[in-house]
């Protein structure tokens, strides 16, 4: 994964590794680092939780098919979208990186809170 950016979640004394493409969403996520957020489940398919700033979509394609472990923008609505199923081509989703360690986690609990921050 050299070049990506490494980024931890923190979950209940457990680590989500994450690694991050280089773009203009990316840059402005990491900005915003250390974050504390809350996810919560949506449709049993993404583990969901609102950002305190919106990122910048310039660059980005109009939309993005997703994968188990895309770790995603949804702009419209300005939260991250965790994929932990599967799921179809949605517009307007930005891909941010790919979960590589401790995905299960995720589905673990229907909702927690996350320390999210780099991983260097």
């Amino acid at each position: 994964m050299t070049g990506k950016t490494q980024i931890i979640m923190e979950i209940d004394g457990e680590t989500v590794e994450v690694a991050l493409e280089d773009s203009a969403a990316t840059r402005d996520f990491l900005a915003q680092l250390p974050l504390t957020l809350t996810f919560e489940d949506y449709h049993g398919i993404e583990k969901v939780s609102d950002l305190p700033q919106r990122l910048s979509t310039e660059g980005a394609p109009a939309g993005f098919d997703p994968e188990v472990g895309s770790f995603t923008y949804y702009a419209p609505w300005g939260n991250l979208a965790i994929f932990y199923r599967d799921f179809g081509y949605a517009r307007s989703l930005v891909n941010l990186g790919t979960v590589t360690r401790g995905l299960e986690r995720l589905s673990q609990s229907e909702n927690f809170t996350a320390t999210i921050s780099r991983a260097d």
